[in-house]
């Protein structure tokens, strides 16, 4: 069970790490095709707007996949010293978590609606 259990927070950790990754990569293709667009004045700041509340979603999703891997990994081996670095990477990634998510909403909320 031990096993299982190792197995799949690593499983959980990679999925995580394939998150971030792919939200960067496509948040960075985004950021160059919009940079591009200087070059035949159809550059757009809303676009850029956008593109940083997309890979904001990437990078909250990916946290809250690692924090759930450490906590797996944690109940596996349950010594102070486990304890102790799950409850400092915890608190850090929940504290940016937390940020980035309040940032993502200012962002979303002084952003014009577009009509459909």
């Amino acid at each position: 069970m031990s096993q299982l259990l190792q197995t799949i927070s690593h499983i959980i950790s990679y999925v995580s790490i394939a998150i971030i990754c792919y939200g960067a990569a496509l948040g960075l293709l985004k950021f160059i095709g919009n940079e591009f667009g200087r070059l035949n004045h159809s550059f757009s700041l809303e676009k850029t707007v956008q593109i940083k509340i997309e890979v904001g979603y990437y990078l909250l999703l990916g946290l809250e996949f690692l924090i759930a891997s450490d906590i797996i990994d944690t109940i596996l081996n349950p010594t102070f010293e486990d304890l102790g670095i799950l409850a400092g990477t915890v608190l850090i990634r929940t504290g940016l978590s937390f940020f980035l998510n309040k940032e993502i909403e200012n962002i979303a909320q002084n952003q014009p609606q577009q009509d459909k």
